[in-house]
This record gives C-alpha cells, sequence and structure tokens, in this order.
C-alpha cells in the first residue's frame, strides 16, 4: 500500500482531540511547518504535544496555543513564546518541562521499546519531584519514562516514497528520534524522489518506521533570533 499522501491535510487523517502528538524541529528549524498548519485547521483540541520547543507566538507550535488546541506541553526550551508563557502563568496550560537531554532520550527509548531508565540528570532539583531515586556506584539517579505518541510529526530534506528520509544538519537533532516514538509517523518532505535515488549510506530514519509521506508545499524557515555583527 502506498504511503504517498497528497497534502498534509490528507496525510494528518485520524486526528482526534485529546491525543498525544509528537513534532520533530529544533527551535524553528526543522519543524513540520505543513502539518501544524493542518493540524489547527482540523480543530482538533486538549492535546498534548511532546516538541523541544513550543515555537513563537504567530508560527511553529505557537499556531496551536494561539487557537487554544493545546492542553500541555512537555519541552525543554519554551524562552521565546509569550502565548506561551500567559497561559501557563494564568493556569490555561499544563507545563511538563524536562531537560533536553533527557527528552531526547525518553524519545529514542520510547522509540526502542525501554519502558523507563535512570539518568543522574536532575537530581536535587524540581525535575525530581515523584520520582523514583536510587543509588548507583555511589551516585544518585532518578527514574524517567519513555515517550511514546499517537501522531509523531517529522520534516526532512529529502524522502523517498517507501519512508526512508534524510535530514538535515540542525533538523537532525529531534526529527530521528520522535520518528521512531509515534504509533503512526508522518513526515513532510522538501523532495520526494523514486525509491534508489537516495544514498543508501546517508538515510538517517529507515522507511519502516514512516507510515505516511509527503511533499510539503511551502516553507519560511524562519530564524528564531536573528543575530548579526556589524561591519
Amino acid at each position: 500500500m502506498s504511503k504517498v499522501y497528497k497534502n498534509a491535510t490528507e496525510a494528518i487523517a485520524g486526528i482526534e482531540s485529546n491525543m498525544t502528538l509528537l513534532l520533530g524541529g529544533f527551535g524553528l528549524c526543522g519543524i513540520p511547518e505543513n502539518c501544524i498548519a493542518a493540524l489547527k485547521e482540523s480543530g482538533a483540541k486538549n492535546l498534548t504535544c511532546v516538541s523541544n520547543n513550543a515555537g513563537v507566538d504567530d508560527f511553529g507550535l505557537g499556531l496551536l496555543l494561539q487557537s487554544r488546541q493545546i492542553k500541555k506541553m512537555i519541552s525543554s526550551y519554551v524562552g521565546e513564546n509569550a502565548t506561551f508563557e500567559k497561559q501557563f502563568l494564568d493556569g490555561d496550560l499544563d507545563v511538563e518541562l524536562t531537560p533536553q537531554g533527557t527528552l531526547a532520550e525518553r524519545l529514542r527509548a520510547g522509540g526502542a521499546g525501554i519502558p523507563a531508565f535512570y539518568t543522574p540528570t536532575g537530581v536535587g532539583t524540581l525535575v525530581a519531584e515523584n520520582k523514583e531515586e536510587r543509588e548507583f556506584d555511589g551516585r544518585k539517579f532518578i527514574l524517567e519514562k519513555a515517550i511514546r505518541g499517537d501522531f509523531a510529526y517529522v520534516k526532512a530534506w529529502k524522502g523517498d516514497t517507501m519512508g526512508n528520509l534524510i535530514y538535515k544538519k540542525t533538523a537532525r537533532n529531534f526529527n530521528p528520534m520522535i520518528a521512531t516514538a509515534g504509533r503512526i509517523t508522518i513526515a513532510e518532505v522538501e523532495h520526494l524522489v523514486e525509491p534508489g535515488e537516495l544514498e543508501p549510506d546517508q538515510i538517517h530514519t529507515p522507511g519502516i518506521f514512516v507510515q505516511r509521506i509527503f511533499q510539503g508545499s511551502h516553507y519560511e524557515k524562519r530564524i528564531e533570533q536573528l543575530t548579526i555583527s556589524e561591519s
């Protein structure tokens, strides 16, 4: 059965309120822009979204926060979104802040079928509250649970019709782990090619992890914080 879908609207079919969604990207790099736009149009609400960051006010996951479709965020970095801040302080948004490396490993563990793991990160801090603590070789560790999602949305530079994906540079940070941790993984790509056109040694996500794929129609590729030097 073909994995190729016409567009984001068709690819996200099956999305419902109260689901857990995993979304790739690092800052505004490598985010599934087309899928996020389609999710906004879907009207699904009370979503739990897992992503390294929460976008900015008018872009990325910030669009779903504006429309109040997200009830909970599991994230690492959220400092660029005033909408996120207001909803959290007003008590309208549940937030689970997770250290960046821990978040990556929770997603990787979810994709690998590992239910939980011990890490020293966060010991003695608010991160450790209500979590099991054990000592190994004289060092304290806390138990972190793996993350799985109903849907995983990733964005790749190139992909073939069998779902094999190649990410470009920084976009490779969280997308590969997220691609493995969804019950249904949807990939949007800049370039969709035929099987055999991708160099096998360059493939980052094997097609076995991807159930749906489509070629995106438009990418803004914004810069989260533009820093320039004086000439």
